[in-house]
């Protein structure tokens, strides 16, 4: 995989950004060696590798004029997963605060030739907020794809200090909201990191104010300071904790919750259940809508 990754100037999010579970995502579930479940998943990062905004945990390159998108990066992207055999694949991308419509059109282009040259595949799409523009998540969510993924990251009131000012918490619950209500049947998901500072009641807030948009499946991990220049660590969450918020957000009625340290927006997002749910498609609905 990265080999051809390399051949066709693609990127990967497990890679550019440092994600600890490589391993175990491309092997198919049981990491270098092991036994999975195979269903092996890689997460392409679409857009280019160098975003326009500071997040101060994120160790992904950032410029104010990042090169333009990659006119072929869509086929390719599909030539390549294609011959992989993978399952289920996720798309993300860095912000790209610099193109009329954040990138959502090069998102979806990506989405249909997927789906083109490999209809059963499940695709994923892990994006940025697009400077709040729900005409840029609509047309995203008309472009067949199947998971609907963007990050909250944090609890409202670290939301400033965590991510760049041109994110926000309401933004993004707008954001999963719109994805949620413009296309029948979609599955939405988010994250939220743990170990910045947040209190436990912050953490439930942030939990029931994602239910109540109707996300459907949610990640919950350990924030690690890729390098010293980023935000340092103030708690290491116990493997118990990370249980108890499992248990706590299935109780609020999400599908799906994975939770533990080194758990990532995209970690073994095909995994088994995953991918029946979202197949079969049966989602509940968000508490207190109709």
């Amino acid at each position: 995989m990265r080999e051809s990754l390399g051949e066709l100037k693609l990127n990967t999010v497990c890679v550019e950004a440092q994600c600890p579970n490589i391993g175990e995502c491309w092997n198919g579930g049981g990491g270098a060696g092991g036994e999975g479940d195979g269903i092996a998943t890689a997460t392409i990062m679409v857009l280019g590798d160098t975003c326009t905004r500071g997040c101060r945990f994120c160790a992904v390159k950032t410029s104010n004029k990042p090169l333009p998108p990659d006119p072929m990066e869509p086929l390719n992207t599909a030539l390549a997963v294609a011959s992989w055999g993978v399952d289920y694949v996720v798309l993300t991308s860095v912000d790209r605060d610099d193109l009329p419509d954040g990138g959502s059109g090069h998102f979806a282009q990506t989405v249909r030739a997927l789906k083109e040259l490999k209809p059963g595949i499940l695709v994923e799409c892990l994006t940025s907020d697009f400077r709040g523009d729900l005409e840029a998540v609509s047309s995203l969510a008309d472009s067949n794809l199947d998971v609907f993924a963007h990050d909250i990251e944090t609890v409202r009131s670290l939301q400033r200090i965590v991510r760049d000012p041109r994110a926000g918490y309401e933004q993004s619950l707008a954001v999963l909201k719109h994805a949620k209500i413009c296309k029948e049947g979609m599955i939405t998901k988010s994250s939220i990191m743990l170990g910045l500072g947040e209190t436990d009641e912050e953490v439930k807030q942030a939990m029931i104010d994602l239910r109540a948009v109707g996300v459907d499946i949610l990640t919950l991990g350990q924030y690690l300071q890729p390098t010293e220049k980023y935000l340092t660590v103030r708690e290491y969450v116990t493997p118990e904790k990370f249980q108890f918020w499992k248990e706590y957000g299935e109780s609020l009625g999400f599908c799906y919750v994975a939770s533990g340290p080194l758990v990532r927006s995209s970690y073994r997002a095909g995994e088994l259940f995953v991918e029946n749910l979202v197949r079969n498609k049966k989602i509940k609905p968000a508490s207190g809508s109709s």
